[in-house]
């Protein structure tokens, strides 16, 4: 299906509201770091990361492509996805607002592929090579293979509504 958008049906004075309305499905809230091509370590939370496929393990998310780390995220081989623990808010709030030095007092041990970051304390972390990107929108999606992962039981930081929420250990109904 190579469906069009429907450039009539959405109004831009109601932006606000589709914004609020996509706000309405928590997500879980990750941290995602590359190399620029000078060498240096960028990254920037997202909410946009989701599983695609087992066979072959395939994730993806997406990025504005007005994003100051766009550039070196278009350009990687490699990511490391840090699925942030509850307890990683302050994590969160880092990477998500401008800093000279993100990775300033971070805890950190490099990737078994690329060496790129996985923090300490996280639930989970992926790490990715990356396989395509697709233009959708002011967006760029990405895809890509996991060639690593982990996870441990802490529950995961969300985020519904415009903030972060933390979640508390899940019991089994």
């Amino acid at each position: 299906m190579n469906a069009k958008p429907n450039e009539t049906s959405f109004q831009p004075d109601n932006s606000h509201q589709l914004r609020n309305a996509f706000g309405q499905f928590a997500t879980g809230v990750t941290a995602i770091v590359t190399r620029d091509q000078a060498g240096g370590l960028v990254g920037l939370t997202v909410n946009s990361f989701t599983s695609v496929s087992l066979d072959p393990p395939l994730i993806l998310w997406n990025l504005r492509q007005g994003a100051r780390s766009y550039r070196a995220f278009k350009a990687c081989d490699y990511f490391v996805i840090n699925v942030l623990a509850s307890d990683q808010i302050e994590v969160a709030r880092k990477f998500s607002a401008p800093h000279a030095d993100r990775f300033a007092g971070m805890s950190w041990v490099p990737s078994p592929v690329s060496s790129l970051p996985i923090f300490a304390g996280v639930s989970a972390w992926f790490e990715c090579k990356a396989l395509n990107s697709y233009d959708a929108g002011d967006h760029t999606i990405f895809v890509a293979e996991v060639c690593g992962f982990s996870h441990a039981k802490r529950p995961p930081l969300l985020f519904h509504a415009g903030a972060f929420v933390q979640s508390h250990p899940s019991q089994t109904i």
